[in-house]
């Protein structure tokens, strides 16, 4: 019996992939299976940490409705403050089901907060007002830091996927310019799982809702201004993710150790995208770890 021919590849439309796999390489349903459980435990979790913990103070910073962040205060004053960026592809998610890990948080003593903001499709596939955003709720969490019970020496920023891009696009800000804040008021950053280069998103099916643009790609590309980048920096991502969100962390590493400058790199064998955004929950996975690394603390402070 004659054996079938395999299919050809098509063309490479960026590195070897063909436009199908680079399609798929920023798609986490073809390498992540068990994802919709996870999104499912995800919601659940979060119900219960609001459940066991009590309901978080919803404050505002800015006139927008969506411009709201989640406060889940530590209970000493003074505490370090975490500020977590979900993900969601740009174009899904709330701070509400992203609560999942702030019991682990508030325990060790850290007060955890989660900002809200525009999903893409609001903002007519623009994703430049998502990180004014971002960039803005950051300032208010620096400039109300007492008001929260944190400390505004010990402000500590982390994100998975489309929000460890975001919170990699905010290390680039003009803090003192912009905002009138120290340039090194973001103590640590701890990035999980993300894209620091738009240009081969931009060549992906991501452009069916994302209207990017030259001075998108540019302006919220990480790896191309490395230059202003003063954080310490912790990059993670699993085995099990998709080609491109293992080889966007490796080439940010890469150009930063290039440029001198320090990065922690955390592979963790075995997981998936959804898992690891998941072991933020726990201070002995590769994301809780990394994060209490960064901002020095265990489950139980001393």
């Amino acid at each position: 019996m004659q054996q079938q021919a395999p299919a050809a590849k098509g063309p490479r439309v960026y590195l070897d992939y063909s436009q199908a796999e680079l399609d798929a390489a920023y798609d986490q349903a073809a390498y992540a299976p068990n994802g919709p459980i996870l999104q499912e435990r995800r919601l659940a979790n979060s119900e219960a940490v609001r459940a066991r913990i009590g309901q978080p103070e919803r404050l505002a910073y800015g006139p927008a409705e969506i411009e709201r962040l989640d406060v889940f205060r530590a209970k000493r004053d003074g505490a370090p403050i975490f500020v977590f960026i979900h993900g969601g592809a740009w174009r899904n998610g709330l701070a509400k089901d992203n609560a999942y890990a702030a019991e682990t948080f508030v325990s060790a003593g850290v007060t955890f907060v989660v900002p809200d903001f525009a999903l893409v499709q609001d903002m007519g596939g623009n994703l430049l007002p998502i990180q004014d955003q971002i960039r803005r709720a950051l300032s208010f969490v620096a400039k109300n830091a007492g008001r929260i019970g944190g400390d505004p020496d010990k402000i500590h920023l982390a994100g998975h996927s489309s929000g460890a891009h975001m919170a990699g696009c905010a290390l680039l800000a003009d803090w003192e310019r912009d905002y009138g804040l120290p340039a090194g008021f973001i103590k640590s950053a701890t990035l999980c799982s993300g894209m620091y280069d738009l240009g081969p998103v931009r060549l992906s099916a991501r452009s069916n809702y994302v209207n990017f643009t030259d001075e998108m790609v540019d302006r919220l590309s990480a790896i191309r201004h490395i230059d202003r980048i003063r954080t310490k920096l912790t990059l993670l991502y699993g085995t099990r993710e998709t080609p491109e969100f293992q080889r966007q962390p490796r080439a940010f590493a890469d150009a930063i150790k290039a440029a001198g400058k320090a990065v922690e790199v955390v592979v963790a064998p075995h997981f998936n995208h959804f898992e690891m955004a998941e072991s933020l929950a726990n201070p002995f996975g590769p994301f809780g770890r990394a994060a209490f690394d960064q901002i020095g603390v265990r489950l139980i402070p001393a």
